[in-house]
């Protein structure tokens, strides 16, 4: 869906911590517990998940012995595993020994109460839990000496309490996710597919009628109501893609929609004002509601306009008239009054807005639709990329800085200057900008890695040969697009890392937004009631334009319209997936 071109968290802090991925109608959190009981204190450390190279964990503290204002709590690890980020402490490490302070809010411990923090972590090799812990100097082994609570407050203390039923710093955090029942289904009947059938994917809401439900499909109602009924007594997230401005997806015509490029008021009377009426239906305050807000529109008006070599007469318009401008601003703000309402607004990929006379100015923009039609800052709580497209979530093989022959990466066909490789590093960068612009500082970034593995056969396990920058990037790219302004139904492509949350520095979780299966839009022109129009980018046999370099679209043959079933590209995203399955 998203297109290439280039030119010549607020202070309530998390409760728990956990990816918990909804499996049917209940999940289950695998757990490694250490206990070390004593008289004076109790503590119970949990690994609530762990991947390859990183885990989470939580930390329950109960004191047994007298009274505290405040605590300290350390202990050491008998591995290399090293603290990354955490809420509810102040935690900090020197080598193997760790100390987490207590904050404002939570350092008062009567006897026998209990408090509880978190953290993410990486390791390698073993993830041994902590033989023994101290709280306030004192072993939890048994002794109750009375101790003197540590004087020095918090370094970084929040400014007020988490409010009682105030949003999670990261929705994702201790929360399962919502397992749409129909994509659910349609993965299940593939072969191989009940491998993947239990992952939690995002309900597109691409027209009006998709609110009620299209076809005999479930409506938005009926994707609440079974959330609830997966939620059991636990948080759970459901993923809503809210994806019909007037003249949406100006530069392709596959993912066009119903409303014509003036119709801002029908955007607004008809189709955010009903989702925004149901959303904030006192009967779903215990979800936690994630929004990502209408891929690609916002970075076209920077791209693909007048001065580009990329332009459409379209994204003109939509530049002209400001409706995408005000459709965004309108549903921040009628979306982001709903207390368990978390917007998580587009901002492209890395193939898209990595260059800097993209980088930046699409973050300006961002920033204005963000404040338009009463919308405020504080209306956003985080930034999705890489929605429904392909770009590696990291290259292992090659980064921007490095050169062969004293030539740079940036100086390869595939870079093509860009200043980034990945869209794990260009959601970090993504991020530092949109904080420097006034968001939020704890502002959250999503990452959709349902379709950007690039594993199977192909998947290179080492750098390209240094013969020239372009051996050497192109041999250890994971990425295997002919372009990377390609975007449609792309050959080779593979599932990528399992949705999960907090699993890097500022980013929120890993994501399936896109539902792997889903058509990105038809390979031949087929009449529709939907807006879809036929794009040649979705055409196999189609050699290019200027935001795919004038090469071949890369596109897999027989592809239905857009958000239909295409099982051929589904059977090719679980023989590709890495992590394999």
């Amino acid at each position: 869906m998203s297109r290439t071109t280039r030119t010549p968290r607020r202070t309530a802090l998390l409760a728990a911590l956990g990816l918990i991925t909804a499996t049917g109608a209940t999940a289950t959190v695998l757990t490694t517990t250490a206990g070390a009981a004593a008289a004076g204190c109790k503590v119970e450390y949990q690994i609530t998940n762990q991947w390859n190279t990183g885990f989470g964990a939580n930390v329950v503290v109960t004191n047994t012995g007298d009274p505290v204002a405040s605590w300290t709590l350390e202990w050491s690890y008998g591995g290399d595993q090293k603290v990354t980020q955490g809420w509810n402490a102040t935690i900090t490490q020197s080598g193997a020994a760790v100390t987490a302070k207590s904050l404002s809010y939570n350092g008062t411990l009567a006897t026998g109460g209990s408090t509880s923090f978190g953290f993410n972590g990486s390791y390698s090799g073993t993830n041994a839990v902590p033989a023994s812990f101290k709280l306030n100097g004192v072993t939890c082994n048994g002794t109750t000496e009375p101790t003197t609570p540590p004087t020095t407050p918090p370094t970084t203390p929040p400014t007020t309490p988490p409010p009682s039923g105030g949003k999670a710093d990261n929705p994702y955090a201790g929360a399962k996710v919502y397992v749409n029942p129909e994509w659910s289904a349609k993965a299940a009947a593939e072969p191989g597919g009940s491998k993947v059938a239990n992952q939690p994917t995002g309900v597109w809401l691409d027209r009006t009628a998709a609110i009620a439900g299209v076809n005999g499909g479930m409506g938005l109602r009926d994707h609440l109501d079974a959330a609830l009924a997966q939620k059991g007594s636990g948080e759970l997230v459901v993923q809503l893609v809210i994806y019909n401005l007037p003249g949406r997806d100006c530069a392709a015509l596959a993912s066009n929609g119903e409303l014509g490029p003036t119709e801002i008021d029908r955007y607004k009377s008809q189709y955010i004002d009903p989702i925004a009426a149901i959303l904030a239906d006192s009967k779903y305050a215990g979800l936690r509601i994630v929004t990502t807000v209408e891929i690609d529109s916002l970075p076209n008006l920077v791209t693909n306009v007048s001065g580009r070599p990329t332009a459409t007469p379209n994204c003109d318009v939509m530049k002209s008239n400001g409706n995408y401008i005000k459709g965004v601003g309108y549903a921040l703000n009628k979306l982001g009054s709903i207390a368990n309402v978390y917007n998580y607004v587009d901002a492209g990929h890395h193939g898209w807005l990595g260059w800097d006379d993209n980088f930046g100015p699409s973050a300006e923009l961002f920033k204005t639709a963000a404040t338009a039609e009463g919308s405020t800052l504080a209306d956003v709580h985080g930034f999705i990329v890489n929605t429904a497209n392909y770009s590696a979530l990291k290259e292992d093989h090659f980064t921007i800085d490095d050169s062969v022959n004293g030539v740079s990466v940036r100086q390869s066909k595939w870079v093509d200057w860009n200043r980034y490789t990945d869209e794990l590093s260009y959601a970090q960068a993504m991020r530092t900008k949109l904080v420097s612009l006034g968001f939020d500082q704890n502002l959250g970034m999503l990452i959709d890695t349902s379709r950007n593995g690039w594993g199977g056969t192909a998947r290179p396990t080492a750098p390209g040969a240094r013969t020239t920058v372009d051996t050497y990037v192109n041999g250890g790219r994971y990425d295997r697009r002919i372009h990377l302004g390609n975007w449609c139904n792309q050959s080779g492509a593979g599932l990528g890392e399992r949705p999960q949350a907090a699993p890097a520095a500022g980013i929120d979780a890993y994501v399936w937004i896109k539902p792997p299966g889903e058509s990105d839009g038809a390979s031949k022109e087929i009449p529709n009631n939907e807006g879809k129009g036929f794009d040649r980018m979705c055409d196999p046999t189609y050699t290019g334009n200027a935001r795919n370099g004038n090469s071949m679209s890369g596109a897999l043959p027989d592809a239905p319209l857009s958000g239909q079933w295409f099982s051929a590209q589904f059977q090719e995203l679980l023989k590709n997936a890495h992590p394999a399955l």
